[in-house]
C-alpha cells in the first residue's frame, strides 16, 4: 500500500487502551450490552479481548503478516472485543457495512481478501457468498460450533506493545468511482483520533456512552467505542436505533448515559417520539452530530429543551476533525457550524489557487495530523491522488468565520448524505447505465425533510417501454436502500460539457424550475 502521509508518530510503540485500563481499573464497568443487559468489568472485556485474539490467530495463516478480519453483525460486546483481540496479533479488524447488498458485500470481501470472515445468524445468507475461496475460514459468531462458544476453551495471546504505524482496522466507504476503498486506520491513528474526540466532547472517567451507530462507521466505532474505552469510561452498546428504546436508555439512572452521538434524522426522530421527554436528557452533556447537514430548526428546538446539538465534522480517513465547543451560546450563536478544530489535527481550507482561503471565502479542507489515514488499501493511484505534500484533500468545502468557526457549505465532490449515509452517484450512475432500456443517466442529490439528503435520477431512455417502476425495481436488487433514488425523471438529454461531463449545476437549475 503506498502510503503519503506522515503519521506523527514514527516509532512509537502503542499500548493498547484496553489492556492499560484493565490494569489501572480492573473491576470498573466497562461496557453494558443493551439487549441481553451483560455487564462486563475492564478485566473480563480484557480477557474477552484476549482470547478472540488466541481464536483468531489458531484459525489463520502466518503467512500474511496483516491478515483482514472481517465481522458482519450488529453491534455487540463480543464485537468491541473482537475488534481489540485483532489488534492484539497484529490483525485488520474490518466490520462489513450490513446494510449492502450481497454483491456490495462480495465486491467489498474480494478486495480486502480476508483470512476469516465472521457472521452474525442475521447475515448467514450473505455470509454463504463468501465462503468460495479455499484461503478463507468463514464461521458464524453464534450457536454450538461459533465463535463465542469456542472461546471459553481458547488460550489468551498476552499483551504486547506495538509500532504506532501498524494497521488495525479498515472501514469501507464508497469512493467517487464508485469503487469501494477500504481506509486503512493504524494503531496511532485510532488512539490519536480517540484522544481528539475525547477533547473536544469532554469523555473521561466517569463519561457514560450510548452507541446507537453501527460498528462499520467510524463515528459508532472508533469516536465513540474506542473514546470511552480509551478514557475509562463506559460504553453502553446498542444493536440498533430505537427511538422509544433510546429515550428510555437515556433516561435509565442505573445507566447514567451522559454522551450521545447521532446523525441529524436521529435527533429528530427522538424528538418527535411520542415517549419523548426532555426530562429524560436532562445527564447529557449534549447530544453529539455528525454525518449530514443540521438544520437552524433541529438546534433550537433542542436548545428549548436545554440540550444542546454539537455539531462536528469527520470522517473514516482522520476521525475527529473539528468540532463545535459543549457551550448552548456557541451553538445558538453559530447555528451550523461545525466548530473549530481538533487538538491533534491541522486544517487548511485551500483556495483553486491553492493558497489559504481568506475568512469569509470557502476552500477545499485539507487534513493533517497522527490521526490520519495513510491511505487506502490496495489503491496506490487513489491514495495518491488524496494527499498533496501531506495533507489528506477531503473534496468537501470549508468556509472560515472571522471568528474561527468552520462552515461546510457544500462538497467538491458530487456525494450527498442520506440517513448518514455516504452515497455516491457515480456507483448509483453506473449501476443504473448498466440496464439494457437505460440510454444516459446523472444522479444529484437534494434536500430531504426525512433523510437529510436524497438521490433524483435523470434518465435517457433508449426504450419506450421502460417505467419508473421497473427501474425502481431494477435498483432494488442492485443497491443497498439508502442509494436508491427517492425520484427517477425521464428527460431527452443530459446536458454535458465538450469533455462528456455531466453538468448537475444544470440539473438542479432545472429542477427548482418544475411543477
Amino acid at each position: 500500500m503506498t502510503t503519503q502521509q506522515p503519521t506523527g508518530a514514527a516509532g512509537l510503540r502503542i499500548e493498547d487502551p484496553l489492556a492499560c485500563r484493565a490494569r489501572q481499573v480492573p473491576d470498573k464497568r466497562a461496557a453494558v450490552e443493551l439487549t441481553t443487559r451483560r455487564t462486563v468489568t475492564y478485566a473480563q472485556l480484557d480477557a474477552l479481548a484476549a482470547r478472540a485474539g488466541g481464536l483468531i490467530q489458531s484459525m489463520i495463516s502466518t503467512a500474511d503478516a496483516q491478515p483482514r478480519i472481517a465481522v458482519i453483525g450488529r453491534n455487540s460486546l463480543l464485537q468491541l472485543a473482537i475488534s481489540f483481540g485483532c489488534q492484539r496479533i497484529g490483525a485488520v479488524f474490518t466490520p462489513l457495512n450490513w446494510r449492502l447488498g450481497a454483491a456490495e458485500l462480495c465486491a467489498i470481501v474480494e478486495d480486502c481478501a480476508p483470512a476469516l470472515v465472521l457472521y452474525a445468524d442475521e447475515f448467514a445468507s450473505a455470509a454463504a457468498s463468501f465462503a468460495a475461496s479455499p484461503d478463507r475460514h468463514v464461521m458464524p459468531l453464534e450457536g454450538a460450533n461459533g465463535f463465542e462458544t469456542r472461546l471459553a476453551s481458547t488460550h489468551p495471546v498476552p499483551h504486547v506493545a506495538y509500532p504506532g504505524e501498524t494497521p488495525a482496522i479498515m472501514l469501507y466507504t464508497s469512493g467517487t468511482t464508485g469503487a469501494p476503498k477500504g481506509v486503512v486506520i493504524t494503531a496511532a491513528n485510532a488512539l490519536c483520533a480517540s484522544l481528539n474526540f475525547a477533547a473536544v466532547g469532554d469523555v473521561g472517567g466517569d463519561s457514560v456512552a450510548l452507541c446507537d451507530l453501527p460498528f462499520f462507521h467510524t463515528i459508532g466505532l472508533c469516536a465513540i467505542s474506542r473514546t470511552t474505552i480509551a478514557l475509562g469510561g463506559t460504553l453502553v452498546i446498542s444493536d440498533r436505533f430505537l427511538p422509544e428504546r433510546t429515550l428510555t436508555c437515556l433516561g435509565d439512572e442505573t445507566l447514567g448515559v451522559s454522551h450521545y452521538f447521532a446523525v441529524p434524522q436521529m435527533a429528530a426522530a427522538l424528538r418527535k417520539d411520542p415517549s419523548y421527554d426532555a426530562a429524560k436528557l436532562a445527564r447529557l452533556k449534549a447530544i453529539f452530530i455528525g454525518g449530514a447537514p443540521l438544520s437552524k430548526q433541529l438546534i433550537d428546538l433542542f436548545l428549548q429543551d436545554g440540550v444542546a446539538l454539537v455539531n462536528g465534522y469527520g470522517m473514516s480517513e482522520a476521525g475527529t476533525a473539528i468540532h463545535m465547543p459543549l457551550d448552548k451560546q456557541a451553538v445558538a450563536a453559530h447555528p451550523g457550524a461545525v466548530g473549530y478544530p481538533a487538538p491533534l489535527i491541522e486544517i487548511r481550507l485551500v483556495g483553486p489557487d491553492g493558497a489559504d482561503a481568506p475568512a469569509g471565502e470557502a476552500g477545499e479542507i485539507w487534513l493533517r495530523g497522527p490521526s490520519v489515514t495513510p491511505g487506502y488499501w490496495n489503491k496506490p493511484q487513489e491514495t495518491e491522488k488524496a494527499f498533496v505534500d501531506g495533507w489528506y484533500r477531503t473534496g468537501d468545502l470549508g468556509q472560515r468565520t472571522e471568528s474561527g468557526a468552520i462552515y461546510v457549505p457544500d462538497r467538491l465532490k458530487d456525494m450527498y448524505i442520506s440517513g448518514g449515509e455516504n452515497v455516491y452517484p457515480a456507483e448509483v450512475e453506473a449501476v443504473l447505465a448498466a440496464h439494457p432500456k437505460v440510454g444516459d443517466v446523472a444522479v444529484i442529490g437534494v434536500a430531504d425533510p426525512k433523510w437529510g439528503e436524497t438521490g433524483v435520477a435523470y434518465v435517457v431512455s433508449r426504450d419506450a417501454t421502460l417505467t419508473a417502476d421497473e427501474l425502481s425495481a431494477y435498483c432494488a436488487e442492485k443497491l443497498a436502500a439508502f442509494k436508491r433514488p427517492s425520484q427517477l425523471r425521464f428527460i431527452e438529454a443530459i446536458p454535458r460539457t465538450a469533455s462528456g461531463k455531466a453538468q448537475k449545476h444544470v440539473l438542479k437549475q432545472t429542477r427548482g424550475t418544475e411543477a
